[in-house]
């Protein structure tokens, strides 16, 4: 299995949560499904790390029901990917 660079990553998380637009969010499995249709349980750990630096950035904001999550963490259960408010 050749595993997606975190630049690949990037620009996945960022054109998913584009597409989304600002009324709906993305599960990081998406992505990583996206990438490595056949692997992409063992991509999981990696798209949610870029996922936290995109966040960090300002890029993205992270979720749990809705609401906004630190971008460090720790998260526990599912996380979900969706443009900043201010976008």
């Amino acid at each position: 299995m050749e595993t997606p660079d975190n630049k690949a990553i990037a620009d996945a998380v960022l054109a998913l949560v584009s597409q989304r637009g600002a009324s709906s969010s993305a599960c990081p499995s998406e992505v990583a499904r996206r990438l490595a249709p056949d692997h992409w349980r063992q991509l999981m750990p990696q798209v949610r790390e870029v996922a936290s630096r995109l966040a960090t950035q300002g890029e993205i904001e992270i979720t749990q029901r809705g609401v906004a999550v630190s971008p460090q963490g720790p998260w526990t259960g599912p996380i979900r990917l969706r443009q900043p408010p201010d976008t």
